[in-house]
C-alpha cells in the first residue's frame, strides 16, 4: 500500500506541471478573448487600418515619398490592398488554430478596408498616372496586361463590398452569400498576378515571391481542411 501511495503522489507531481501548463494556456487565451470581445476592439482596428492612408497622405503632403511621390502613393496603397487581403484571408485559419472563434467579428472590417484601399489605389493610379481620362484608362487596361489583372481583381471585389452587410445576408440567403464570398480566393490570386507583373518589368520578384508563399499557405491549409473533413 505505501508503494502505491508514493507511485500515485509521484504521478501526481509529474502531473502538475502539465495541468498547471494547461491551465495557463487556457488563462492566456481567455485573456486575450475578453480583449478582443471588448467593446474598443473595434474602434481601435478601424483606426489601424485608417493608420496606413493616413502616413501615406501625410508623407505626400511633407515630400516624404521620395523622386516620384505618384508612383509610391500608388504603389502604397497596392502594397496595403495585398496586405488587407490577406490578413481578412488568415482570419479563419488564425480563428481555428488558436480556438480564438472572436477574431471572426474583425473579417468584415478587414475586407472592407481592403476593398477601400484598392479603390484608393485605382483611383490613384487613374488620377495620377491618367489625368483621369477614362478613354486612355481603357486603352492602358487593354494594352498592359498587370493593370488588366488589377482592373479585374477591383471588379471582383466590388460585388464583395457591396454585400458585406447584414440586409445583403438576408437579401440573399446565407448560403449564396457564402458561395458568393468565395469569390475573395479569385480576388487573391488575380492579385497577385497583377503584383508579380508589375514587378516583372524591373525583374524584381523577391517582394512577389513572399507574398506569392502566404497566398500558398493561406489556401493550402483550406484545400488540406476541406480533404480531412470528407
Amino acid at each position: 500500500m505505501k508503494r502505491f501511495l508514493t507511485t500515485a503522489l509521484q504521478d501526481k507531481r509529474r502531473a502538475a506541471p502539465s495541468s498547471s501548463a494547461a491551465l495557463g494556456g487556457r488563462t492566456t487565451r481567455s485573456v486575450v478573448q475578453g480583449a478582443l470581445m471588448h467593446r474598443a476592439a473595434k474602434p481601435l482596428l478601424f483606426l489601424l487600418c485608417l493608420g496606413p492612408l493616413a502616413w501615406l497622405i501625410y508623407a505626400a503632403a511633407t515630400n516624404q515619398l521620395g523622386a516620384n511621390p505618384a508612383e509610391a502613393l500608388i504603389r502604397g496603397l497596392g502594397d496595403w490592398t495585398l496586405r488587407g487581403l490577406w490578413l481578412t484571408l488568415a482570419i479563419t485559419p488564425l480563428r481555428e488554430l488558436t480556438g480564438l472563434a472572436v477574431l471572426a467579428r474583425f473579417r468584415r472590417m478587414l475586407g472592407v478596408y481592403t476593398f477601400v484601399y484598392g479603390s484608393l489605389h485605382l483611383l490613384a493610379y487613374g488620377w495620377l498616372d491618367m489625368g483621369l481620362d477614362l478613354g486612355d484608362i481603357a486603352a492602358d487596361i487593354a494594352k498592359r496586361p498587370f493593370i488588366l489583372m488589377g482592373f479585374t481583381a477591383w471588379l471582383l471585389m466590388l460585388p464583395l463590398a457591396a454585400t458585406s452587410f447584414n440586409r445583403a445576408i438576408k437579401a440573399l440567403g446565407a448560403r449564396r452569400w457564402q458561395a458568393l464570398h468565395k469569390a475573395v480566393y479569385a480576388v487573391s490570386v488575380v492579385a497577385l498576378l497583377h503584383f508579380i507583373w508589375m514587378r516583372a518589368g524591373k525583374h524584381n520578384f523577391a517582394e512577389p515571391a513572399v507574398y506569392g508563399v502566404i497566398l500558398a499557405a493561406l489556401l493550402g491549409w483550406r484545400a488540406w481542411r476541406r480533404f480531412t473533413r470528407k
